[in-house]
């Protein structure tokens, strides 16, 4: 590869389906809560299957400057993490950089806010796009000084960030994005007294804060999370022997939806049963739509059949949104997505790219207020797919490629935000018979 943007990769349709067993990276989303909780905690703690990826990187990054100190093994999956005691030591006057990571930086501006002193936070021009104005109120409430460029129109980074937190209650307005409400969560366990977290506003995304909740119910902290609100005590976190950070659900998506419009088999172990990621749920969409799925406590599998479309609303499992909409080009009849409309504040606006790019591949796809409509009865064709410097519009239209020749993939390299060895892994499965 050269220069990103400028080169596409060719994805080579499977001669037959694929009967494969994946071990996959640990997931992002838990290994980046895993390591908040692990550099604020007493003592060292040993992350098993962590994730390697850029996203997973700014955090570590981040959490150094914070003064945690975190050794990295990534042949063995593994991170080393020194706590603080929850202290956040950070020179005055710092400027955290949260890169391209939207947990990196909707989980740190919290946890700066913890500190006496002026930190500013940023991040790459596609984080700057990304919505904040929704968690600077909710730490303003908190007595917090909170304070944005008049170019971002007091919704995006950069970000000046002057606290301590005071204890007591915020409202949390999560109709854009649930970080906003783990973010606080995970700041909440260091403030003395604790906080309550009054939710408002549509929920998306509750997977991902029982999730959070999990994650520090792991490392001794106590939190409830009830129907319209989250306490979190403060008491802080405890330092683990081995957290064991789970597979991606999310990455495991894409080759569930490769066995599903393939007529292959694909198992992925270490996701079962006692999952905590709600995008393991996808797997219950294919179902729907024609596959037979297997789960047993420690691996889920899925075998293609003919597909059916489905209409169903997925603001608890948004990330799959793009890979279910390729599921969905290879039914015999229509999709319709709701509930979603906030994936347009994502690294991409994933409704307009969804569609842009179904069309572009002959598929007849049309946008909503708050999702899309895919028309299954559509031959899909070779295209050049423009990704958005998106991940997940990179890896789900790979998947399509399994089943339809002739498409190519630019900027692939954006998958390193989450899944650095995608293609890789891909590419196993024309070895798996």
């Amino acid at each position: 590869m050269t220069a990103r943007g400028l080169t596409a990769r060719s994805i080579k349709p499977l001669a037959m389906p694929p009967a494969a067993t994946l071990r996959l990276p640990g997931s992002k989303s838990i290994t980046n809560r895993a390591l908040v909780c692990a550099a604020m905690a007493s003592g060292e703690t040993r992350l098993q299957n962590a994730l390697f990826a850029d996203d997973t990187e700014a955090m570590v990054k981040a959490l150094q400057q914070l003064g945690a100190k975190i050794r990295c093994l990534p042949e063995q999956s593994v991170m080393e993490v020194a706590g603080t005691a929850g202290r956040v030591n950070f020179v005055p006057n710092a400027v955290i950089d949260a890169r391209m990571s939207g947990t990196t930086g909707r989980f740190l501006a919290p946890l700066l806010a913890l500190g006496a002193d002026l930190v500013t936070l940023d991040g790459h021009p596609q984080l700057r796009a990304r919505p904040f104005g929704d968690l600077a109120e909710a730490l303003r409430s908190l007595a917090v000084s909170v304070e944005f460029d008049p170019s971002s129109d007091g919704d995006g980074l950069p970000m000046r960030i002057q606290g301590p937190i005071s204890s007591g209650s915020a409202k949390v307005q999560i109709s854009r994005s649930s970080q906003f409400l783990s973010g606080l969560m995970l700041a909440a366990a260091l403030v003395p007294g604790g906080l309550r977290l009054f939710t408002a506003g549509a929920s998306v995304s509750r997977s991902y804060v029982e999730m959070t909740a999990n994650v520090m119910r792991s490392f001794g902290a106590q939190v409830e999370v009830g129907t319209d609100s989250v306490y979190v005590a403060g008491g802080g976190y405890s330092s683990l022997d081995c957290y064991a950070v789970e597979p991606d659900a999310s990455a495991a998506s894409y080759f569930w939806a490769a066995a599903a419009i393939t007529s292959g088999n694909v198992a992925v172990e270490g996701l079962g049963s006692d999952s905590i990621q709600g995008d393991t749920g996808f797997v219950s969409l294919l179902q729907q739509m024609g596959a037979s799925t297997e789960q047993t406590a420690d691996s889920i599998a899925v075998t293609g059949a003919s597909l059916s479309g489905i209409d169903v609303t997925l603001s608890d499992m948004s990330d799959t949104a793009p890979t279910l909409a390729v599921v969905a080009s290879q039914a015999a009849t229509p999709t319709r997505v709701r509930g979603i409309g906030f994936v347009r504040g994502k690294e991409s606006d994933r409704i307009a790219a969804v569609v842009k790019e179904l069309r572009r591949c002959g598929v007849v796809a049309h946008e909503h207020d708050d999702g899309f409509t895919v028309d299954g009865k559509s031959a899909a064709s070779g295209a050049r797919i423009r990704t958005y410097d998106d991940h997940r519009i990179a890896m789900a239209f790979a998947v399509l490629g399994l089943v339809v020749p002739g498409i190519e993939i630019e900027d692939p390299d954006c998958v390193a935000k989450t899944f650095p060895g995608f293609f890789d892994t891909l590419d196993s499965l024309h070895r798996s018979n």
